[in-house]
């Protein structure tokens, strides 16, 4: 079991490690971003941390008390870094600081979501268990 586990691992990043240089290759050679190879490689990395965290690519299977910590845990802060990250991504690409020069809306949108959806879910959760 451990063996099968640690060669999902090496997989898993055999594969992430493929996927991000045909990227880089792409970019460099032929000055070229291409949004499903990077799409795919953020999908491989996350298969990948799942190994290395759980053992399975598909995350965890059977949550005990600590498991469940955990997922919690992390989820909140990453849900804060999804947030934070995206409003950097948003300034730096359009290099303005007045949110009336953003021409990107769809990314404003995703930023402004960004701040909604915790509450709205924790308001959703709060009524389901009132």
């Amino acid at each position: 079991m451990l063996q099968s586990k640690k060669l999902i691992q090496i997989i898993a990043l055999l594969v992430t490690s493929t996927l991000v240089l045909v990227a880089l290759y792409r970019w460099l050679r032929f000055d070229m971003i291409d949004g499903g190879t990077i799409f795919f490689s953020f999908l491989a990395l996350s298969y990948f941390f799942n190994t290395l965290t759980w053992g399975n690519p598909e995350g965890a299977e059977a949550k005990d008390e600590r498991e469940e910590h955990i997922i919690l845990k992390s989820t909140k802060v990453g849900y804060f870094v999804l947030m934070i990250g995206s409003a950097l991504i948003l300034f730096i690409s359009e290099g303005v600081t007045n949110l009336n020069d953003i021409d990107n809306y769809p990314l404003l949108l995703v930023v402004c979501l960004t701040f909604v959806t915790l509450p709205i879910t924790e308001f959703i959760y709060a009524k389901k268990y009132r």
